[in-house]
């Protein structure tokens, strides 16, 4: 008798600057503003323990990457419900890894999600499983320079802390390949009850912008079970920010019954 094989993994989608699907349903609705984005490179072999099931790291040329992300989240919202003013509104940093799946999605796993709102930190806890933490946290302007801090409430280790700091600049005309590879992302991977879950996204393509790094001291990264980055990073990006939509979890491999 002939032995059935598994299907091999699908081939990753392109990687494209506006969105590679439709998202016709809408799940929750919010705008990330005033983004910098701070990348390390990072062997495949470290990262694909922390993953989950049914995905491996993401590279471009033979590397992954390990994203520090600090920026507002403004106006999260339910459905096709307005945004909430001060619950759904709130500095956040996470920190993030790339990941595809056995049917070419590509997109992001994080590793935790500071947040300054207890509420919205449970209820995405309890409802996404997501690493959601709550923390103490500022984000200030003054002049060109955009400033975030950090320092971890719950759940621990209590006062793991990030400082960053960055001076914007010029636009971004054309992104390079890489840039694209770490900033549009299409989707998030998640464990749902053991199960991996693909939620989708869309939203308008990043207007970037090159700063310079004036400081960055940070312990999340650690704190989120990755090792400590060496050396400078190798990438850093600005966003004024773009208004995002998550659509509800995407066939196959829909939401699980818990």
């Amino acid at each position: 008798m002939p032995i059935a094989l598994a299907p091999a993994p699908a081939a990753a989608e392109p990687i494209t600057p506006d969105p590679v699907r439709d998202v016709p349903a809408t799940l929750l609705t919010q705008s990330w503003l005033d983004l910098s984005f701070v990348h390390w490179a990072a062997d495949p072999a470290d990262v694909a323990p922390l993953l989950p099931p049914g995905t491996v790291p993401d590279t471009h040329d033979g590397v992954t990457y390990i994203g520090l992300v600090a920026f507002r989240m403004h106006r999260v919202g339910w459905f096709k419900v307005p945004g909430i003013p001060y619950l759904g509104t709130f500095p956040e940093t996470n920190v993030r890894l790339y990941s595809v799946d056995s049917h070419g999605r590509r997109g992001v796993v994080f590793r935790s999600l500071e947040a300054s709102r207890l509420l919205p930190v449970a209820v995405a806890r309890s409802t996404f499983r997501l690493p959601y933490k709550w923390a103490r946290m500022s984000i200030e302007h003054e002049a060109d320079t955009i400033a975030y801090t950090s320092s971890r409430r719950w759940p621990g280790p209590r006062g793991a802390r990030s400082r960053l700091a960055v001076r914007i600049g010029e636009p971004i005309v054309e992104p390079s390949d890489l840039e694209h590879f770490l900033t549009a992302r299409w989707g998030m991977h998640n464990t749902f009850f053991g199960r991996s879950v693909y939620l989708p996204n869309t939203h308008p393509r990043w207007p970037l912008h090159r700063p310079e790094l004036v400081h960055c001291e940070d312990e999340l990264i650690t704190a989120a079970g990755l090792p400590a980055p060496v050396g400078p990073p190798v990438s850093v990006l600005y966003s004024p920010g773009v208004p995002v939509r998550f659509g509800g979890p995407a066939r196959p491999g829909g939401l699980p019954t818990p």
